[in-house]
């Protein structure tokens, strides 16, 4: 069986990544059309083989193209979001929070300085605070990682093993990060 390799045009596919990373720029402040580009044509060449057998397919390679560029913009952010002057929320900082969507606002003011069994804190302005940014930040995730995160953060009930346990490890993780993001555009 021969396997035919295409001749990939490094020209076309640079121009295709030159106007993906232009979207991207626009759309994302914290990086450079230029470092997109360099990112997304990084991926092309260590992913040559999926490109090479689509390579006819322009719209398929713009996808491509934008999930490379995407998720290096991201992977900016959340360094730059790590490394300022401002506070920096935990996946284990979200959990905790989110414990204390069970409390009225009445309740968590008279829990106010008292240690808390629940979530194994002092209850400060900082927790305070944190159950605001969480309850901002639950309403820009997916309705399933919303519905993980309350079934076993505020409800106390059990996740079921594989792909629900995963996926409530990665709603966690999307959890603390739009903290941080709504952290930052107040």
């Amino acid at each position: 069986m021969t396997t035919t390799t295409v001749e990939l045009d490094w020209g076309y596919l640079s121009g295709l990544a030159d106007k993906v990373a232009y979207s991207i720029a626009s759309q994302w402040a914290i990086v450079e059309k230029d470092d997109v580009k360099q990112e997304i044509l990084t991926h092309a060449y260590e992913f040559r083989s999926v490109i090479e057998a689509n390579y006819g397919n322009e719209d398929f390679l713009w996808k491509i193209f934008k999930k490379a560029g995407v998720q290096y913009a991201s992977r900016e952010r959340d360094f730059r979001d790590l490394m300022d002057d401002q506070y920096y929320y935990t996946p284990d900082e979200a959990k905790a929070a989110l414990q204390t969507l069970l409390y009225t606002e009445e309740e968590m003011a008279n829990l106010m300085g008292k240690r808390d069994d629940l979530i194994r804190a002092r209850v400060t302005d900082n927790l305070l605070s944190a159950r605001m940014d969480a309850q901002i930040a639950m309403k820009r995730l997916s309705a399933r990682q919303e519905a993980l995160l309350m079934r076993r953060y505020v409800y106390g009930l059990p996740i079921e093993k594989g792909a629900d346990e995963v996926a409530l490890s990665r709603a966690v993780v999307a959890l603390a990060r739009q903290m941080n993001r709504t952290l930052r555009t107040k």
